[in-house]
């Protein structure tokens, strides 16, 4: 999370990006998923956050070249706006990406996550939009009517209102080919549950939701 009241908070927040994506290239993940941060402790301007994040991933993009890790910027549903991510549509991400990297050099892109986007009428035209080279990382999940919890309260795949089939093909038909990452907050249900139950359901589940 990018934006930060102070110097001394940005500093703290680009530092913590660096130690991240040295974890991500020990592992050899496929990418980090950014998930920007909201508005600074007192801020009602959501506009200076917005340019706070631009100019954290400007500053820590070079970095993760270097380490060979790709940076995954995931756009947030708008009620997250204020307190995890300013950062609110595939729009929005995408046009961050052509301003970090507008020669499309590589080394930062989006993440797809159907919770947070599949609302988005624009969501087919900027997933096209995003390409091959762009999207690095696809989460999937469900939203359940009622939602209990705006967090903690995401549904098992099948469980809600998204076709996630329909976004799965979009992602793929742009070249999207890598991991299909479950992605279930989920405290009042699934994470009471034998976790064993819950791999087999979340398998039986991609196989016939998604």
């Amino acid at each position: 999370m990018f934006p930060a009241a102070d110097a001394a908070g940005r500093k703290a927040a680009l530092d913590d990006n660096r130690r991240a994506i040295d974890e991500a290239h020990a592992l050899d993940a496929q990418c980090l998923v950014l998930v920007a941060g909201g508005l600074p402790a007192g801020s009602k301007d959501i506009a200076d956050a917005r340019l706070q994040v631009r100019d954290g991933i400007a500053q820590v993009l070079p970095y993760a070249r270097q380490a060979g890790v790709p940076l995954a910027i995931e756009p947030l549903h708008p009620m997250y706006a204020a307190d995890r991510a300013c950062i609110n549509t595939l729009a929005q991400a995408l046009d961050l990406c052509d301003v970090l990297d507008p020669g499309r050099e590589g080394g930062i892109g989006v993440a797809v996550d159907v919770y947070h986007l599949w609302w988005d009428p624009q969501l087919e035209t900027q997933i096209a939009r995003a390409g091959r080279d762009r999207i690095h990382a696809f989460h999937i999940c469900d939203w359940l009517i009622p939602t209990r919890d705006l967090l903690n309260d995401r549904g098992m795949m099948g469980d809600g209102v998204i076709d996630i089939r329909r976004i799965r093909g979009w992602v793929e038909r742009a070249g999207y080919s890598g991991l299909h990452e479950v992605e279930i907050f989920s405290e009042l249900d699934w994470w009471q549950r034998d976790p064993d139950e819950v791999l087999s359901v979340c398998k039986e589940r991609h196989a016939r939701c998604c």
